[in-house]
């Protein structure tokens, strides 16, 4: 891998990436080493009992450890088990991306990533998607943007950055070929009613 490239990632491995937030079962770690023959870079997730098996080096406990905890153990316990390894460290918060979405599901975001981002990760709003009301739940908060306008203004530093376990929903607009189908549906009905009583 080129050196500039390798820096590049380092330096962007540095981002604290809200270093108060928690890794916490179900999230995970990406690691990627450059300079050792062992092939054990990848994605490694915390089971139930937050627990982070990765190889060689054991479980690591993440209960009750901030990201920024968790990755100097990492880095700590690697550095001495390899000389001079050359190790980038990211972590994987778990989102859910719903409503109309081309794919909705479960995804993964290293903290950098925002509400537009991880709407274009899921692959960008359906045809019959409400982007003026696009609802983000956080434990038990909810927040509500009108990401049409955040996009059309381009005003980047009003975007919301998403954190472990939050869940975005994308409304569906009021009008859509589908809902338009039932109220004609239903006024038909209503019509029909009134002619039979005449």
């Amino acid at each position: 891998m080129p050196y500039f490239l390798f820096l590049f990632l380092f330096i962007f491995s540095l981002y604290d990436y809200s270093p108060a937030q928690k890794l916490i079962p179900g999230d995970g770690v990406r690691l990627t080493f450059y300079n050792i023959s062992d092939e054990i870079s990848g994605d490694y997730f915390i089971q139930r009992d937050s627990s982070l098996q990765l190889p060689f080096i054991g479980p690591i406990k993440t209960g009750h450890k901030d990201y920024s905890s968790i990755k100097k153990e990492i880095s700590t316990r690697y550095d001495s088990l390899y000389r001079q390894v050359e190790l980038i460290i990211q972590p994987l918060f778990r989102i859910s991306v719903l409503g109309e979405v081309r794919t909705p599901g479960v995804y993964y975001v290293t903290g950098v990533e925002t509400l537009l981002d991880v709407i274009a990760m899921a692959g960008g709003e359906t045809a019959d998607s409400d982007m003026s009301e696009v609802y983000v739940q956080r434990k038990d908060q909810e927040f509500v943007f009108d990401a049409e306008r955040l996009i059309e203004s381009g005003e980047k530093d009003k975007d919301f950055f998403l954190q472990s376990g939050d869940r975005v929903f994308v409304s569906r607009k009021w009008g859509t070929s589908r809902n338009t189908a039932i109220l004609v549906s239903a006024a038909g009905l209503i019509v029909a009613i009134i002619a039979l009583f005449r």
